[in-house]
């Protein structure tokens, strides 16, 4: 018996790789193949199946691109009605793979066709669970995916029955393999790790203590988050098929030059700069979104993007390939080439002001502004700080004052500067970045307020 897990950090994302006897599974693939085919061959295995525990909303999923270069079946569970040829399993049904067995367990709950896999060892016996995004380390999956079709309590209360009745009961010490870790937006609140067991689960995420079921629906429905509008979008996508990610990369790594950006601009692409803030501070194109690769990338772009905008990259040389790709991850799909040389516009670059934490208080005229989530906001934040969270500009921006000047800061300084270039698009012309955010102005000695003082 072999298992792999293929972490993804900045999706949060975990596919897993099984074999047995030369006999290899993939379950929830990403929408690249290569790790997979590559990781199969590096192993002499051959990939029999390829599974999916629902349709994904926060990535499209490699799983048709995979299937067809495999030469190997899709598998859903129940209820998966696709536009493209799968195995819908029932209820309990078996897959042989060497001298292991996976098991189907429709878990309705996150949505009506998510469904967990059990591997049975050779001797039968339950070793581990694949559970997309059923159950999570310390959290479950959000059931508010279906509104118009199914009410959150109504798939909450799916949840609860699919909890009870057959992931509480395995044993102990089965292994818990989940879909996302910590950071995904699948859930409210994912714990770090990126696997446990179902007596660790038991013993610690709320969602599977013994409760009423009212009580569970309660607690599992309260204090979610609005979803990033292009969930939608990617559960379509993957329900409905796709175009072969090869030739995606070919149509969208297109080299431009200043005037062909310049053309696209004018018909109302949008600059998107992949660099880290560090380099985009020193200049960029005026009225460029900075999301840099060297964070949850494809989540931020997901939120921040419609996903039917035209894009222009900007990139650092060399990552042209990887920006096109992670967007491609998130059904990001419109990107109509990228800035072949940043050297070569012919315009004054923009340039973003950062000051050290220390320094805000040389600023007294200026309002420091977090743009953190919620939750972290309420567990502690700058004294006189002001919220106003990154994952609903530029909507709620029409609170804030264009003339007044603001200090931006998030919890380490990466989404920080997404928001200084948000805001420098919306026309607000006295913004900067502080370096380090929250942490450095814990660091400094800043004045917060604590989650306990706020009770």
């Amino acid at each position: 018996m072999y298992i792999e897990q293929l972490y993804t950090n900045c999706l949060a994302e975990a596919a897993y790789y099984i074999e047995s006897e030369g006999e290899a599974a993939i379950i929830d693939p990403l929408r690249e193949t290569e790790p997979y085919l590559e990781l199969a061959a590096k192993r002499k295995a051959k990939i029999k199946y390829v599974f999916e525990t629902h349709f994904h909303a926060d990535f499209v999923s490699g799983h048709i691109d995979l299937a067809r270069q495999a030469n190997a079946p899709i598998v859903y569970g129940p209820q998966a009605h696709t536009n493209y040829e799968v195995i819908n399993a029932t209820d309990g049904q078996e897959f042989a793979l060497g001298k292991l067995t996976l098991r189907v367990l429709h878990t309705p709950g996150h949505t009506p066709e998510s469904s967990c896999f059990l591997l049975l060892d050779e001797n039968r016996k339950e070793h581990a669970v694949f559970t997309g995004d059923t159950l999570f380390v310390g959290d479950v999956g959000r059931p508010d995916l279906l509104d118009g079709v199914m009410t959150r309590e109504e798939l909450a209360g799916l949840l609860y029955d699919s909890l009870n009745t057959k992931i509480k009961t395995l044993p102990d010490e089965v292994i818990v393999y989940p879909a996302h870790g910590p950071g995904s937006a699948c859930g409210k609140n994912i714990g770090k790790e990126t696997f446990s067991t179902i007596g660790e689960q038991k013993k610690f995420n709320y969602a599977m203590k013994d409760q009423s079921r009212e009580e569970f629906i309660a607690k599992v429905t309260d204090g979610i988050l609005p979803p990033p509008a292009y969930f939608f979008e990617d559960a379509r996508i993957n329900r409905e098929g796709y175009r072969a990610i090869d030739a995606v990369i070919a149509k969208n790594k297109k080299a431009l030059t200043a005037s062909e950006v310049k053309d696209w601009r004018r018909k109302g692409a949008l600059v998107l700069d992949t660099r880290k803030p560090d380099d985009f501070e020193r200049g960029f194109i005026n009225g460029s979104l900075n999301i840099g690769l060297n964070g949850q990338f494809a989540v931020w772009v997901g939120t921040l993007v419609d996903i039917n905008q035209p894009l222009v990259l900007v990139t650092e040389p060399g990552k042209e390939h990887e920006s096109v790709l992670r967007l491609a991850r998130v059904g990001y799909e419109n990107v109509v080439g990228y800035l072949e040389r940043l050297a070569a516009w012919d315009e004054p670059l923009d340039t973003v002001r950062s000051i050290a934490a220390p320094d805000i208080l040389r600023e007294p005229t200026a309002r420091v502004l977090d743009i953190r989530k919620p939750g972290e906001w309420n567990t502690s934040h700058y004294k006189d700080g002001i919220f106003v969270p990154l994952a609903d500009m530029p909507d709620n921006l029409s609170q804030l004052d264009k003339n007044q000047s603001y200090l931006v800061h998030c919890a380490g300084g990466y989404r920080s500067m997404m928001a200084v270039s948000l805001m420098k698009r919306e026309g607000f012309k006295h913004v900067t970045n502080i370096y380090g955010g929250f942490g450095a102005m814990v660091n400094a000695g800043l004045e917060v307020v604590t989650e306990e003082a706020l009770v």
